[in-house]
């Protein structure tokens, strides 16, 4: 490493007590992509938000140095004179507002008070090259998808003369291609003179972009790993730093064991919730069995959240029809406590709008939709409502100073982990599981995985929708390829491999094209 462009010295930050950073000593080159590796809760963002001053000088000890002079940064506008930039897992975009606009607000190119549009399309339009986007400056972010919206961020970030530019889990909600294109641009960045610290669970994009990996664990930092001899990271040496121990199997062993069939959905139909003529969901037709693993594989927008809600009391979209059966007999879900009051559950992939209350603690979250069991003649019992949040947290190993800690202030896999455990909690026979490892490291994972298993040598049926294909390989007993709302094949036992879903994709996408041109 080259002179060192940030130095965190001794860095440390508490929460009601509990040490997020613990006396942290983080240093950065001025020609790399650092990777910030480490277990959910480990103090991976908590570090990177006290470098960006999210957390103000004072409220943490030790000490900050950027470019060789010590910082003390009172809020994000001090280190972003600096040139550092943080991009949140959840994008700060406005989605009623153009492109452009994003990019320049609150850095307005006026002049004399007067916005001059004329510049500001021109820089926005020069940034947009940079990271290789092509859109019109004018486009409202909320028209576009979120792998775009993520470069919108960067662009951004470069209106601000960046220097160092902080990424936490950039490609979570990236397809692949997608993910390829943000990795590719951080190194072209590199060589224009712009650091990067990554944060990211998916150890294949960072073994592939990254100079170093720094792994955290319980808020300190446990080592540095530079590349071997071969140019290559050793996976398992950072996965047993990350989580303490090694892990043989990313997923755990399972005996199936299939009852009969519990839940069948039949030729299933749905509109777009604001355009009536736009069919999103397209005669599906789907079964679950008793102790079965159902996957639902498809590329981004294909579809699969668009289905999963809709069958969840027809939380999505309008003129649903087909039919809905639970141990042969039609049942029909009016509304999402409909769907409650018949064992069936969904956790949903945006955990932060729609699965959680963030300004409210982990006690209630987690017994919200289960009044009724906590609940003598319409009174919550506190006791009861305790005892059962302080058993999830447990079981779930949910990081937090306690049941009362609100769940903004959770790691985004903690979070993940609350969103599981009010559903558990209902007892569901379905459980239709959206994405539901996202942003969570390998440690984690590994513990749903056993949860799923466990659920479904329970004789439990679960649907799972996930974007990453190994994920649903090495969980799922049958996989739905999901292409434009419709069903495009299946594949089961040794049929199930990438190559064989992304074949059926393809053709699935040449039968569309050949039904409209006719």
């Amino acid at each position: 490493m080259q002179h060192p462009l940030l130095e965190m010295r001794n860095i440390t930050k508490a929460f009601a007590g509990v040490k997020a950073s613990d006396g942290v000593s983080f240093t950065v080159g001025e020609d790399e992509i650092r990777a910030l590796v480490g277990e959910n809760g480990a103090g991976k963002s908590t570090l990177m938000n006290v470098l960006s001053g999210v957390y103000p000088h004072g409220s943490y000890s030790g000490q900050i140095v950027f470019d060789g002079r010590a910082c003390a940064f009172r809020n994000i506008g001090d280190s972003e004179r600096q040139g550092i930039v943080i991009i949140h897992q959840e994008l700060a975009l406005i989605s009623e507002l153009s492109i452009a606009e994003n990019m320049f607000l609150g850095n307005e190119q006026a002049r004399a008070g007067v916005i001059d549009w004329n510049r500001t399309y021109h820089e926005a339009r020069e940034r947009l090259n940079v990271v290789g986007l092509d859109e019109n400056p004018a486009t409202l972010v909320g028209d576009i998808g979120v792998g775009k919206q993520q470069l919108v961020e960067i662009a951004k970030a470069l209106t601000k003369d960046v220097r160092l530019l902080i990424l936490d889990e950039p490609t979570a909600a990236l397809n692949d291609a997608e993910s390829e294109q943000l990795l590719q641009l951080l190194v072209d960045l590199k060589r224009q003179g712009v650091v990067s610290i990554l944060i990211s669970h998916k150890l294949n994009e960072v073994s592939q972009v990254a100079d170093a990996i720094t792994v955290i664990r319980d808020g300190r930092v446990i080592e540095t790993l530079e590349r071997d001899e071969a140019g290559e990271f050793h996976e398992d040496r950072v996965i047993k730093s990350m989580v303490g121990r090694p892990i043989v199997d990313r997923f755990p062993a399972r005996e199936v064991s299939l009852g009969p069939e519990a839940f069948r959905v039949e030729r299933w139909t749905v509109y777009h919730p604001d355009h009536e003529d736009r069919k999103v969901v397209n005669e599906v037709s789907i079964s679950l069995r008793q102790g079965e693993v159902v996957g639902l594989a498809g590329l981004m927008g294909a579809g699969r959240t668009e289905l999963a809600m809709s069958l969840f009391g027809r939380s999505y979209g309008q003129k649903h029809s087909g039919r809905i059966l639970l141990d042969g007999q039609p049942i029909e879900l009016r509304d999402v406590n409909d769907a409650i009051k018949h064992n069936i559950a969904y956790m949903t992939e945006d955990r932060k709008s729609l699965g959680l209350i963030l300004i409210d603690d982990i006690r209630r979250n987690i017994s919200l939709p289960n009044l009724a069991k906590i609940s003598l003649n319409a009174v919550i019992d506190g006791n009861r409502e305790v005892a059962a949040a302080q058993d999830y947290r447990k079981r779930l190993s949910i990081r937090s100073s306690g049941i009362d800690q609100m769940v903004e202030s959770l790691s985004g896999g903690n979070q993940q982990k609350v969103a599981l455990g009010k559903w558990l909690m209902s007892e569901p026979r379905i459980l239709l599981l959206d994405e539901p490892t996202r942003g969570i490291d390998v440690g984690a994972k590994y513990e749903i995985y056993t949860i799923i298993n466990q659920l479904a040598a329970a004789g439990k049926c679960l649907l799972l929708i996930s974007s990453e294909l190994p994920e649903l390989l090495g969980m799922c007993d049958r996989i739905y390829v999901v292409n434009q709302g419709e069903i495009a094949g299946e594949v089961t036992g040794s049929q199930a491999t990438q190559e064989a879903i992304m074949k059926i994709i393809m053709t699935h996408q040449r039968q569309v094209k050949e039904r409209g041109a006719r």
